[in-house]
């Protein structure tokens, strides 16, 4: 478990309602902690998402290369810097989540930072004000930052 008063979480909210532009988002996220040398877990809530974000983290930019592949075990982390996960989550400390998912996950306590996207469809926008109160029960203090509408990856 990470140390609460050293957590940071960041809320990045997208201007309007679109997956695929958040995923591209997430994926910028990923690519920006990659280079930074953390390790990256990225949650999504099923294997379908997973996949699309899969695919999508290899292509979104053409001269990004982020190494990733499914969560299996924390060993995989000697290896591969980014993991992805909907189902196994990793429960020892890390670096950065990148939560994709319509709730926070349980491993959210092992996160030294943790990123959340929150787009303009409104069932988004409520789950995510969701999360926002969440991490301030927990004793977090969540920043926000407006994602210009002209922002590209």
């Amino acid at each position: 478990m990470t140390d609460d008063s050293a957590r940071r979480v960041q809320f990045y909210v997208l201007p309007d309602a679109g997956e695929r532009r958040r995923l591209k988002f997430a994926c910028t996220l990923t690519e920006q902690a990659y280079l930074a040398g953390k390790r990256v877990y990225v949650w999504l809530d099923d294997p379908g998402e997973l996949q699309q974000f899969d695919e999508l983290l290899w292509t979104f930019a053409d001269r990004s290369f982020v190494p990733h592949e499914r969560f299996v075990d924390m060993q995989q982390w000697q290896q591969t810097p980014v993991l992805l996960g909907c189902e196994t989550q990793p429960m020892q400390p890390y670096d950065v989540l990148i939560n994709l998912g319509s709730a926070v996950p349980a491993t959210a306590t092992n996160a030294s930072q943790i990123a959340e996207i929150v787009d303009g469809d409104e069932s988004g926008r409520q789950a995510g004000r969701a999360r926002f109160r969440h991490y301030r029960d927990q004793g977090l203090k969540p920043e926000s930052q407006n994602i210009p509408a002209d922002w590209k990856p």
